[in-house]
């Protein structure tokens, strides 16, 4: 039997950290769960020691399947 094709999805989730500090995070996956598991993989890639996650929260979704399809993330503030 064929599998059956799913659309995939651009989410945007952001991660707490025991330490306090907070990562937001950008993957592609064509489920809920597949994008916390993504996100988490690629935040224990991204850091030296495995961080504590204290929060991962879904924040965005967005088909992929058209074109202009993105986020903004902002990072901080200039005074």
């Amino acid at each position: 039997m064929a599998e059956e094709q799913t659309e995939s999805y651009l989410y945007k989730l952001e991660a707490v950290l025991e330490e306090g500090r907070l990562l937001t995070v950008v993957v592609i996956a064509k489920s809920d769960e597949r994008a916390f598991s993504t996100a988490e993989n690629n935040i224990l890639r991204h850091t030296v020691a495995p961080p504590q996650i204290k929060e991962l929260s879904l924040v965005e979704k967005k088909p992929l399947g058209r074109q202009g399809v993105g986020f903004v993330v902002e990072t901080s503030h200039f005074s």
